[in-house]
């Protein structure tokens, strides 16, 4: 502290941080030695929609940190609820027929705010836990119910659904599966429900129609009586933003019904007010029976996942199924649950999920139809708070007549490292470039990002342009 007792402004050795995180920190998804090369980003600070790095410099959070800081940096009342249950009780398990006040006001909390067929919660430490938990919890329920041979659940290409085991092989990410001899068995995948790529003379609605008719096939190619589950993101997060056409969800939903199979709704990156809903599935016309949840439940503030289970799968599994061999440590630690139930407060309190839907969602689409002007920009697209736009090298009248980049080229990465050169995080996703920022985001905030964005657009095409690839 200064002598006039204002904190003094902390300073960093950025290139000392950067040498040492080299040396022992090994990062998620990622090139190790080409960032030992060029030096991890130091970041150091957060206030609202802001972050700051070890030099000082500002960037808006357009990816609100991984898809979860919901209601924004800086939440006095999130660090002072953690503060006092850490003060009163900083752990205990959930195993020996124990329990804990957070863990039990925060399952029902989550009860009363999800959709009426569900009733019980499953706590985890993560969304990946929380996926690896629906595949043991769909296996039991099949075995509980005398049918064990149905093990198999349907999944789509290029979908996340975390990078554990079980999550990694429900995904369909190629990249991953090329790792470490996945899927593991009883993982299948589909086509994913992408208009841009696979719509070509179809209408969107059309093409949901035939998107949702490849789980029939799947299912009736292996058997109706060996499917267990049909998995999906409302909207495919990091996949890209794909948006799936209105008629998608709800035949998707029939096919589910008509064959007797559980449907599961990832709501991982969907969940606690991205979509304008509490839950993305309210939105696309869903009814799961499963939900797994993570990152928005607790705005990031504490690690915190977990499923919500619906009646018929929790009648089976409570009044049926004797014990249920599966759980974790860290499985309603109360310092998360705290944790979220505040964040629960502040979101009911300021109205952040019916403010996405009537105000800010609105308004970053009009921001991104404006981005779609751009003459690198063949088009773009948004659903509450989370959008996306297709680099292209040549625009066309449709999306279906843009001509792409080469996939060599990397142009999405190139206009990446402009993005965060400029002051603004915009994940790249090959060349489609997307955002999903944190709901506190302010119509003036959503403003200045997209000015950034067409600045960083501009800089992208200026590079491109000079290295021949227009």
């Amino acid at each position: 502290m200064t002598a006039a007792g204002v904190p003094d402004v902390q300073t960093f050795d950025t290139r000392a941080i950067q040498e040492l995180d080299a040396a022992h920190f090994l990062h998620p998804f990622t090139d190790h030695a080409a960032l030992r090369d060029k030096g991890a980003r130091v970041i150091v600070r957060g206030q609202g929609v802001y972050l700051w790095d070890s030099e000082g410099r500002q960037l808006i959070d357009g990816m609100s940190g991984l898809w979860c800081v919901n209601v924004g940096y800086g939440r006095t009342s999130i660090s002072q609820a953690v503060y006092r249950q850490m003060e009163t009780l900083p752990f205990y398990n959930s195993f020996f027929n124990t329990t804990n006040v957070p863990a039990v006001h925060l399952a029902a909390e989550l009860v009363a705010l999800a959709p009426p067929q569900f009733s019980h919660v499953f706590l985890t430490g993560s969304g990946s836990e929380a996926n690896d938990t629906i595949v043991r919890m769909v296996r039991r329920y099949w075995d509980i119910l005398g049918q064990p041979e149905r093990q198999v659940i349907i999944s789509r290409q290029n979908a996340y659904h975390g990078s554990t085991m079980a999550g990694a092989s429900l995904g369909g990410m190629a990249g991953m599966h090329a790792q470490g001899g996945l899927p593991i068995p009883g993982i299948r995948h589909i086509g994913q429900p992408h208009y841009a790529e696979q719509g070509q003379g179809m209408s969107e609605n059309a093409f949901g129609l035939v998107a949702a008719a490849w789980l029939e096939e799947e299912i009736l190619a292996l058997g109706a009586d060996k499917v267990a589950a049909f998995i999906g993101e409302p909207v495919q997060g990091a996949g890209g933003v794909i948006i799936p056409p209105a008629t998608y969800w709800p035949e998707v939903q029939r096919i589910c019904d008509k064959y007797g199979i559980l449907l599961v709704a990832d709501e991982v990156i969907c969940g606690f007010g991205r979509l304008g809903t509490w839950f993305g599935s309210e939105l696309m016309g869903m009814r799961p029976d499963l939900i797994s949840f993570a990152k928005g439940v607790t705005s990031g503030y504490v690690p915190l996942g977990g499923v919500l289970v619906g009646k018929r799968v929790a009648h089976a599994l409570v009044e049926q199924g004797g014990d249920f061999h599966h759980g974790f440590t860290y499985s309603g630690h109360p310092v998360a649950c705290a944790a979220a139930l505040e964040n629960l407060r502040i979101l009911r309190a300021e109205r952040l999920v019916e403010k996405v839907a009537l105000e800010t969602g609105p308004h970053l689409k009009a921001a991104f139809n404006q981005l779609a002007t751009h003459p690198l920009v063949g088009h773009a697209e948004s659903c509450g708070m989370m959008a996306g736009l297709n680099l292209v090298r040549v625009k066309g009248a449709t999306a279906h007549a843009c001509v792409p980049f080469a996939r060599a080229l990397h142009v999405g990465m190139l206009c990446r490292g402009h993005m965060f050169d400029n002051g603004v995080i915009m994940r790249a996703v090959g060349d489609r470039m997307i955002v999903a920022p944190p709901l506190v985001m302010t119509r003036a905030e959503i403003d200045d990002m997209a000015a950034r964005i067409w600045d960083c657009l501009d800089l992208t095409l200026a590079d491109v342009k000079a290295r021949g690839w227009m």
